[in-house]
């Protein structure tokens, strides 16, 4: 049975209108509308030129793992294809609400077929850590200092200056959670890699609000074979 068929899946949509349902009551109107506005120019601008495609490389950057420990991309999938996940921190809500439905709802599809998830961000790795227990995640969560993996897929972006103030408003120091500094983001991104370090598959979302579904991803793993 497809996974969309089954009457325990929740799409991760219908879990983003609840979070913002949530969330809309609670921050002021200043930075709701800052975010707002951040959202409409993503979905304006659209995916950006030069954003990779099937049949390029996947870069074999040099990563970190949660203890801080250097490791690259071939190191950390061994010779393996994998299902890799672009996300932007442990701050973003979007980003742990779809990090836990993929553990919840992917996770036991790759299990299945020993094809290892994943996931990649710029945030130093004690945010790496904090990602992976919080959401009870099984999967492997790798740092990306100076977002070399998301620059070379042609996915790097930054919030706004009025979405930065807005962060600031809410506590959020994204410098300070980067690892290098900077204001840095990927666009969330799903990339599926062969064994040989080839990507087959890649779905963009340039509005960090929307992500890849996992119906999507495991139909886009069986097509592939």
């Amino acid at each position: 049975m497809a996974i969309s068929a089954d009457p325990n899946y929740v799409t991760i949509a219908s879990r983003v209108a609840q979070l913002q349902q949530g969330l809309s009551g609670h921050l002021p109107d200043d930075v709701r509308d800052a975010f707002g506005a951040e959202q409409a120019g993503l979905d304006a601008n659209g995916t950006p030129a030069g954003v990779a495609v099937p049949g390029d490389r996947m870069p074999d950057a040099q990563l970190l793992d949660v203890i801080g420990a250097p490791i690259t991309f071939s190191e950390a999938v061994d010779g393996s294809g994998a299902v890799v996940v672009l996300y932007r921190g442990a701050w973003c809500p979007f980003c742990n609400l779809t990090l836990r439905a993929y553990q919840e709802d992917l996770v036991p599809y790759l299990v299945e077929r020993d094809i290892p998830l994943v996931a990649i961000s710029p945030q130093k790795p004690d945010g790496s850590l904090s990602t992976q227990e919080k959401n009870e995640l099984t999967f492997t969560v790798l740092s990306d200092p100076g977002n070399q993996v998301a620059a070379a897929l042609g996915v790097l972006t930054a919030p706004t200056d009025d979405a930065r103030a807005a962060q600031r408003t809410v506590g959020l120091d994204l410098p300070a959670s980067n690892a290098d500094g900077t204001h840095g983001v990927p666009m969330p991104t799903v990339v599926i890699v062969d064994r040989a370090g080839i990507i087959r598959w890649i779905d963009v979302h340039p509005n960090y609000t929307t992500r890849t579904e996992v119906a999507d991803i495991v139909d886009a793993l069986n097509v592939l074979g």
